[in-house]
């Protein structure tokens, strides 16, 4: 079932991906609690598994084992956060969504089975394939951002770890999703965002960054920059060893960046991995930030368990000395 052109006028009313972003990354005041009500986005996890093995990410270091989540989870857990009230729904977290081959079946199922208002999905773009990309669109994704996080191909092979061609197959699927998104919108009335975000590493690296994000500006809505997060202080050393400076905790965008404590992954959204457990940070690979177990608790009663107050509590006083958020904040 495709959008119907009634909805065109309404489709073209667009919140920009900067204002969506701020709007989870800005805690407000009802949620300044230790049990705050339903977060309105929550990202979930298709795959773990990424073919790209990139030194600023954890996922690197094969901290946990790596799987697609099971279907009738996936609809059973969406259905639920649904009733709950949350309204954006991320078909990605740790891995490469673009490697499950029913992504296009699960975006299907969110918009138009769960009825999630609103879709989104980030890639490195590498297996985002013309034609996979279109049919997500016409099954009524709303949101493809790509991930542009590497000036050249060197700087790709240098951290990304994978052969050059990936740099330029990325580069290339993300001109052709242009293309296909313009194609959709005519075709349906449907228009999915293009968006692109970018790691603004220091020095010359960053001006190189900037470089490379100008040159591919063209061909989304909008893009922006990102701080080099440490992951939960796993991959600090690694990006020591490559002069990469890290930040402590995740706060934003550049352009509208928040105080680290408390951290709004614990306040605004909800982070589901492939073997469905409900987690506080949003670059978890270990269970220490689990909240709960969505095959053996509903949704929201891992959302405000008691794990998962007491680490909010933490957050509130801004002392999370001897909490599993700890390492992140040593940067």
């Amino acid at each position: 079932m495709l959008p119907s052109r009634h909805n065109l006028r309404r489709d073209r009313i667009m919140t920009t991906i900067s204002q969506r972003i701020d709007s989870i990354t800005h805690i407000t005041e009802e949620r300044y609690t230790v049990a705050p009500p339903a977060p309105k986005s929550v990202k979930i996890e298709l795959t773990a598994k990424c073919n790209f093995r990139c030194v600023f990410c954890a996922s690197t270091d094969d901290l946990r084992d790596k799987a697609e989540i099971k279907r009738e989870t996936f609809e059973r857990v969406l259905l639920e956060m649904r009733s709950a009230g949350v309204e954006e729904i991320g078909l990605f977290y740790l891995g490469e969504s673009f490697m499950c081959k029913w992504l296009e079946e699960a975006i299907y199922f969110a918009k138009h089975v769960a009825k999630f208002p609103y879709v989104f999905l980030t890639t490195n773009g590498s297996r985002a394939t013309p034609e996979r990309v279109k049919t997500c669109m016409e099954n009524g994704l709303d949101s493809l951002k790509f991930s542009l996080n590497y000036a050249d191909e060197d700087q790709f092979e240098d951290i990304a770890q994978v052969k050059k061609r990936q740099f330029h197959k990325m580069l290339d699927n993300m001109r052709a999703a242009w293309s296909i998104r313009n194609e959709v919108e005519r075709n349906t009335g449907h228009r999915c965002g293009l968006y692109a975000s970018y790691i603004m590493y220091d020095g010359e690296q960053g001006e190189r960054m900037k470089a490379m994000a100008k040159s591919m500006s063209p061909f989304v809505d909008e893009m922006y920059a990102l701080q080099l997060y440490n992951q939960a202080g796993f991959v600090t050393e690694a990006e020591a060893k490559k002069g990469m400076i890290s930040t402590a905790g995740n706060r934003g965008r550049m352009d509208n960046l928040v105080d680290g404590l408390p951290c709004w992954a614990l306040f605004t959204e909800g982070h589901i991995t492939y073997d469905g457990a409900l987690t506080g940070c949003c670059f978890s690979h270990t269970p220490d930030f689990d909240f709960g177990n969505l095959n053996e608790m509903s949704f929201l009663d891992a959302w405000n368990s008691p794990t998962a107050q007491a680490l909010r509590k933490a957050h509130l006083n801004k002392n999370v000395t001897g909490t599993a958020c700890e390492k992140c904040f040593e940067t």
